[in-house]
């Protein structure tokens, strides 16, 4: 076991959040090609979740007429988007969702996932862009006694590490401000 992968998740934010997940097998080393795919489909995933995820502050008294024409549009093409999402990915279609904590450096996930010594590709599909799954590669490094193990993502670049922070952080910040406004 690598304590320095596990330290290092433990040492930054992380988002724990149901996703419909999915794994499957991959050869390791990977070859290039596919790596270089991985990264440009996740970059798009990344900036396709972002994009969608992206809420204008409402502000009811505002009578600007651009500005109402603006939120009208935005209703129209998020109703668009989910319609897509709907379509290309229909619910029974969609694997199981399953309790997962992750940020850019690994992921904390049912144990049944992550076979002990293999390599797997983990998917994350997210409710706003089920369409486009995140694919990362990854490897069992820990496993809990509560039946949960940790996976880390080893051939994660820089511009795809920075993105997946990006959205850990609007998720939890969200998560925050949620948790803030239910009464205490």
């Amino acid at each position: 076991m690598n304590t320095a992968s596990w330290n290092e998740f433990e040492q930054r934010v992380s988002v724990e959040e149901l996703l419909h997940v999915a794994v499957e097998p991959l050869a390791w080393p990977m070859p290039q090609a596919l790596a270089l795919s991985l990264a440009e489909r996740n970059a798009n995933t990344l900036a396709a979740i972002a994009a969608l995820e992206e809420r204008r502050v409402d502000v009811a008294d505002d009578d600007n007429p651009l500005i109402q024409e603006i939120r009208r549009m935005d209703a129209k093409l998020t109703a668009l988007v989910d319609i897509v999402n709907r379509l290309l990915v229909p619910a029974g279609t969609l694997p199981p969702q399953r309790l997962v904590r992750f940020n850019a450096r690994g992921a904390v996930l049912p144990a049944d996932l992550a076979p002990a010594g293999e390599t797997i590709l983990l998917s994350l599909r997210f409710d706003h862009c089920r369409s486009l799954p995140l694919e990362l590669p990854a490897r069992r490094e820990k496993q809990f006694d509560d039946g949960r193990a940790f996976v880390t993502f080893g051939t994660v670049n820089d511009a795809l590490s920075d993105a997946i922070e990006r959205l850990v952080f609007r998720h939890h910040r969200r998560k925050v401000a949620e948790a803030r406004q239910v009464p205490g």
